[in-house]
């Protein structure tokens, strides 16, 4: 007598400090195969409750990851794109799988995503060389400014999800010494065990990439009025949330980006912040 096979249905958790817990809320959505009834995946609901555990945890990888040498850190960057071009088939196979891409297609966004990861990696260790610079001013004083990272940056993707274009503004964010929470809605959040994965075996602190699934505009508030996050990055075109960005972020004195232009310099340099410097000489 043979049993009749039963499709397994995958089970997606959030990705916080390096661990793949549940959403503390036991809510959940699904996210079904493209152009069909059937269910590719359930996925985790994230509540405030998460991203703020998601904000403490981002807090505590920022102190290891910004004081990582640039060096170490674009070699972090280096494996992960080592790391993903060993999940390049599977990557590709959940873009066919729930936004219905092409085989061909789905093979470029996953290609392009790893030259991402190379171009940041690349670039980790030379951009301050670029933007710092030796200051000429009047009087006994060596004079020089120098990029440092801004902390703990909000990541929301609120438009439809391009899996390299997604990873650009991540290795951007990460690139300066930053640590990120990220939330991506369906269906794009298919792909955080596969990341959270990339993430855990590359060398990357635990707590510096934070990743929850969910509903934007349930996190979108507590995200930007979070007192702890210093920047926010905001991935789509919705002119009254820009706005609201904008207004909320009078209470720190957060950073916002909306504009943006993949793998540049002002990509990374959106994420800095410029600490200028005066000694003494010839007292």
């Amino acid at each position: 007598m043979s049993a009749k096979e039963q499709p397994v249905i995958k089970t997606i958790k959030l990705f916080i400090n390096g661990e793949f817990p549940r959403t503390e809320s036991g809510r959940s959505f699904a996210v079904p195969i493209h152009g069909s009834e059937h269910i590719y995946a359930n996925l985790c609901q994230a509540s405030r409750k998460d991203l703020r555990a998601a904000v403490e945890a981002a807090k505590e990888g920022l102190k290891s990851w910004s004081g990582k040498t640039a060096f170490n850190r674009a070699q972090i960057l280096y494996r992960m794109a080592e790391m993903l071009e060993g999940k390049k088939q599977e990557a590709g196979q959940i873009l066919e799988d729930v936004q219905g891409l092409s085989k061909k297609d789905a093979e470029v966004e996953v290609t392009t995503a790893i030259q991402v990861l190379l171009y940041y990696a690349g670039f980790a260790d030379k951009f301050s060389q670029v933007m710092a610079s030796v200051n000429p001013v009047s009087g006994p004083f060596h004079n020089f400014t120098t990029p440092e990272p801004v902390g703990v940056v909000g990541f929301l993707a609120d438009t439809g999800f391009s899996f390299w274009q997604w990873m650009d503004r991540l290795a951007a964010i990460l690139c300066s010494g930053n640590s990120v929470v990220a939330v991506i809605g369906a269906p794009g959040a298919a792909l955080i065990s596969l990341i959270g994965e990339v993430m855990a075996t590359s060398d990357v602190p635990k707590g510096v990439v934070n990743i929850l699934s969910g509903d934007i505009n349930e996190l979108f508030t507590p995200m930007a009025s979070h007192m702890e996050v210093q920047s926010i990055c905001y991935w789509g075109e919705d002119q009254t949330k820009i706005s609201q960005l904008h207004e909320q972020a009078t209470e720190n004195m957060k950073r916002v980006v909306y504009k943006y232009k993949p793998q540049s310099l002002e990509s990374i340099t959106a994420f800095t912040e410029f600490k200028t410097i005066w000694h003494p000489v010839g007292v």
